[in-house]
């Protein structure tokens, strides 16, 4: 038998788990720091909500299956099409913008490649009946604390920003059809990941003709906004906007994270404006978190229309970022006191100090039998940070001494006196 996890799933062992709650921990404070609310879902969504978001073809990009009863299910790949049914359900009652975040369980069946498996948990930080940047501006500060609490240095990644909305300006300024946009946006949002003879015939098949076709794909040459902004002309509405969002994040402290990137389209089709990916500088790795604007999406299952902004934040990809810069294993060891015993006859004086321990706040692994100094000491020292043996004398004495593993000092600690 094998006993290896399904293709493109993970097992999380004790050992996995440290950086996994590294992830997560920092996730949830850098959300909590900025004002977000928790929430969650069920796993399990209907197949229907996820092809009206995605389309019919989303069916082979997913688990889908059929329940007993012959509905047709499918493991979330996302959490926005949940979140966008979530708040259509309540909206009459919900109070307005929400501020929401979640750690998620995402399943995607498709081709695993680096930095990319079709089981992960992400981060997703939306903010919903706020139009103005300051939405775009929140997810991404928040995004850039988790960055930092995670242990990732500023200079490891950048944020590549881009608009949808100013992107269509563009296509439109070189008489492109408004009907063709869509087509182009997903082909141009393949450049870098296929060749430009496919991009363009992708383009094609959209119906683009072949000079569309080329001056849709010289616009990914743009290098800045300014250029940008001298093709869109003076009164664009999506430069303003970006220049908007770039002056929020400078009041937040952040704005050297991020790069114009005219080449940033998201591949999802519900986004209508801002959008955004993070990028470790030296190319190696997938996107590190990516999103932006999706006005439209609330209307498209049913709801009243509704802006919203949001992000998604994987763990695999920042966890890979981290073992390659050296820092996966950085993070500071909890405090965890080690408590053993020499004899079966101590075991009662190291309970008894165990609890004693456990309920002033420390974390203590209370040894479950009697063990030899030098074994007890050589297993402490692989988790714990403190450690306590007991032996006869010090019951005798009712005193004994924790040793800090890392520097060696002693503190002396009281035994408890045995029930009466």
């Amino acid at each position: 038998m094998d006993f290896s996890a399904p293709r493109g799933m993970r097992d999380f062992f004790p050992e996995d788990m440290v950086l996994r709650n590294r992830i997560f921990d920092a996730w949830r404070a850098a959300a909590s720091a900025s004002g977000f609310e928790q929430y969650d879902a069920c796993v399990v969504e209907s197949l229907d909500l996820l092809k009206r978001k995605a389309g019919e073809e989303v069916e082979n990009q997913v688990y889908a299956f059929k329940d007993k009863s012959g509905r047709d299910l499918a493991l979330r790949a996302e959490m926005t099409p949940t979140l966008a049914r979530m708040v259509a359900e309540r909206q009459g009652s919900l109070q307005f913008p929400l501020k929401w975040f979640c750690i998620a369980q995402c399943f995607r069946y498709e081709r695993m490649t680096k930095g990319r498996k079709r089981e992960h948990y992400q981060l997703n930080l939306d903010i919903v009946g706020e139009d103005g940047v300051s939405g775009e501006a929140e997810v991404l500060c928040a995004a850039v604390s988790a960055m930092r609490r995670i242990g990732v240095p500023d200079s490891a990644y950048r944020v590549r920003v881009s608009s949808r909305a100013l992107l269509s300006e563009l296509l439109a300024r070189l008489g492109i059809e408004e009907k063709f946009h869509a087509g182009a946006f997903l082909a141009l949002d393949k450049k870098g990941k296929m060749p430009r003879e496919d991009i363009e015939n992708l383009m094609r098949e959209e119906g683009l003709g072949e000079d569309a076709c080329r001056k849709a794909f010289d616009l990914m040459d743009i290098s800045s906004l300014d250029e940008a902004a001298a093709i869109a002309g003076p009164d664009s509405p999506a430069v303003a906007r970006l220049r908007e969002l770039f002056a929020v994040l400078e009041d937040c402290g952040i704005r050297d994270q991020f790069v114009f990137d005219v080449s940033v389209v998201r591949g999802l089709s519900y986004y209508t404006g801002i959008v955004f990916e993070a990028f470790d500088v030296k190319g190696e790795f997938r996107a590190i978190f990516g999103g932006g604007r999706y006005d439209n999406l609330l209307t498209t299952i049913g709801g009243r229309p509704t802006p919203a902004v949001g992000l998604g934040f994987g763990d695999v990809v920042v966890g890979e970022l981290l073992k390659s810069l050296g820092l996966a294993d950085t993070a500071a060891r909890p405090d965890l006191v080690a408590v053993g015993y020499m004899q079966p006859e101590q075991r009662a004086a190291a309970t008894r100090l165990a609890a004693s321990l456990r309920s002033s706040g420390r974390n203590v692994d209370l040894r479950l039998r009697a063990q030899k100094a030098k074994a007890f000491f050589s297993s402490a020292s692989q988790r714990a940070t403190h450690a306590v043996y007991l032996g006869p004398d010090d019951v005798a004495a009712g005193r004994a001494r924790m040793k800090d593993l890392a520097t060696r000092e002693e503190t002396e600690v009281a035994l408890s006196c045995p029930p009466t």
